[in-house]
Formats: C-alpha cells, structure tokens, sequence
C-alpha cells in the first residue's frame, strides 16, 4: 500500500548551460504530486543519491533542460503494481535528483545484504565509484603485485576507492596528489598513500619526481593536463596510464595546454588507455566477491562524506566540483539518516 498519500514529491531540473562554474542558479527544484505507479511498475522513495563529476559534462548538452535529472541512486520500494518488485524491496536505479521515482523491474538492481555493509556504500567503493576502480586497475591497468602506482584526485570518490583496491591487491608504493595540506595528510593517514602532495604546491613534474623518485608503474588520471604530463615523465619503460576523467577541464572551455611530451609514450612504450565504467557492468559480481569481504573484516574502510537532506543536492554537488569531499560524495534523505541513528 503507498503510504506516501498527500506527501509531496521534489525533482531537480537544469535550467541554463554554464559557461565555466556552475551555480545554484543553473538549477531548480520543482514540486509536485507524489506519481502514482502504473501496471507493470513501482514506486520507490529515494534514500541515497550519488553526485558525480560526470554531471558536469552532462550539464553541457546531455541533460535536457527543464526536465529531471539522472543519477546513481537507493530507494525503498513503497507502491508496487508488479510482481516482480516487492513492497519494502531496496534497489538501486538511475533516476535520481528527485524524491521519488517510478520504475520498472528492468531499470533496476536488487541490492544484496551483506553483514556489516551499509548501504551508502552501494554507491561508493561497491557502487560505480568502486567498480570504476576495479575496472581500472583489474582490466585496463592489470595492476601486478608490487607495482607502484600514481593516482590523482586522490581524495575523491575514485581515488580514495583506487589506493583501498590496490593495497589488497598487493601494490607496491602509492603515491596520490590532492588539493590541500589537510587532504594530503589524510590520505597518509587514513588512506593507505604511501606519499602524497598538493598539486598548488608547484610544477607538478617537481612535486611527483620527489613523491616517486624511483619512478612508477601504473597511473590512473582522474583530472588530465599538467598532472598527466608528470606522470608520463616518472612512468617506466612499459608503464600504464588509465584516463577516467578530466577533472581539470569541466569548468574551463578552454583546452588544456598539456600533456606537451607525449612522445615519451613511444620513447618508453607506454600504453594510455581510458573506459567508461558503463561498459563493465558485467563485473559489478565481481566486485562484491573482492570487496565485502574486507570490508567486513575492516581491512576496506568507507571513504564518505555523506550530506543529509534532498534539499542540499545541488549544494553537495556543486561542493564535490570544488573539491569539499573526502571521498565519495553522497547524499542521503532524512529517514535514511534516522534510520541510521537509530
């Protein structure tokens, strides 16, 4: 039975193109009646919504304008006119930036109940933000045991996800850069990095040449230009790069001057390689097997901050574009937050 009769539903809508940073202004929320579900669907409350850096680029042309917006989200399932989705069900769907949603049983994924593992963490290091970095470092990179490996962004959702992966899966010395002193502290301190440093610091070449004097093996680039064109100088000869993203470049429409030595990738027989971790799916099993047992047993801690309330999604994402999170930046409704202070 729907219990939510009378309550109110909220959507954010985009409703300009940013030229650079975007705004609040870029955006709206609009309110509406909570939407009924048709034969053959559900309706789900949302509880917890993933702000990407993918958003971004889909602020630019892919999200139409004045209508919902999309992303990885939870829900409880609360009014159901389908067999296949049970009242009370917990899924994970894409249509988040709103309250609530109406879906089928093909646009969604049954989350498992593993012991001891909450259900943020369906968005963060077993969610698309750990699958990014499964993928990056089992199939693109094939990270060896005791390579030694460079990430930036480190403190972001990927970054910190990539350093907890490659320590279980043996990884010799990892180095990260970051965009303050406190975050570079933090990742020695609570991350795993072996070395880390803030890129506004100077050239990045100098600080990564200092971080990794020995050279590295592996790269995975979440932000392009001058931090790529560091990591090809320190890389060795048959080393790695995975491209995830470009964080550098998706508040600058202007075109990033570097990397300015890529014929160090012939010289070195380097191998660049990027994905999109739509693509890999298929080893989202995969990754729970790896995963939750060392989350369990606490080896894989959560890398999270998690802003409470529907009404602060815009300003959790525009603060994850600024760099405000450690981790994973998630989002997560009020009764998911009394529930968890229960």
């Amino acid at each position: 039975m729907n219990t939510t009769a009378g309550a109110r539903a909220l959507t954010v809508h985009q409703t300009t193109r940013p030229h650079g940073f975007p705004t609040p202004e870029h955006f709206a929320f609009v309110e509406s009646a909570v939407p009924a579900p048709a034969p053959g669907t559900a309706l789900v409350e949302n509880l917890y919504w993933s702000v990407d850096p993918y958003h971004r680029e889909m602020m630019d042309g892919e999200f139409a304008l004045h209508a919902p917006l999309e992303g990885r989200t939870i829900g409880r399932v609360t009014a159901s006119r389908t067999p296949d989705l049970a009242e009370g069900e917990i899924v994970f769907h894409r249509q988040g930036w709103r309250t609530h949603a109406v879906v089928t049983p093909q646009e969604v994924r049954r989350l498992p109940a593993f012991d001891g593992v909450p259900l943020s963490a369906y968005l963060s290091i077993l969610g698309g933000t750990g699958l990014t970095a499964y993928v990056a470092l089992t199939r693109v990179a094939r990270l060896r045991s005791g390579e030694d490996l460079y990430v930036s962004a480190a403190a972001g959702g990927v970054g910190t996800a990539t350093a907890r992966l490659a320590r279980v899966m043996g990884a010799g010395r990892i180095v990260g850069s970051a965009g303050s002193p406190a975050k570079v502290a933090h990742l020695k301190e609570h991350v795993g990095y072996d070395e880390a440093f803030d890129y506004h610091e100077g050239p990045a070449a100098q600080l990564l040449a200092k971080a990794a004097p020995d050279g590295l093996d592996v790269y995975v680039d979440n932000v392009g230009g001058e931090q790529l064109e560091a990591a090809i100088w320190s890389l060795r000869e048959f080393g790695r790069i995975v491209r995830v993203g470009t964080v550098a470049q998706y508040n600058d429409p202007q075109p990033l001057a570097a990397p300015r030595n890529l014929t160090e990738i012939v010289e070195k027989s380097l191998r660049m390689e990027g994905f999109h971790v739509r693509n890999h799916r298929d080893l989202q099993e995969e990754l729970y097997d790896f995963a939750v047992p060392h989350i369990q047993s606490g080896r894989i801690a959560l890398d999270e901050t998690v802003v409470d309330g529907f009404d602060r999604i815009v300003t959790a994402f525009l603060g994850m574009l600024r760099g405000e999170n450690t981790g994973k930046m998630i989002v997560r409704s009020s009764a998911a937050a009394g529930a968890a202070d229960a």
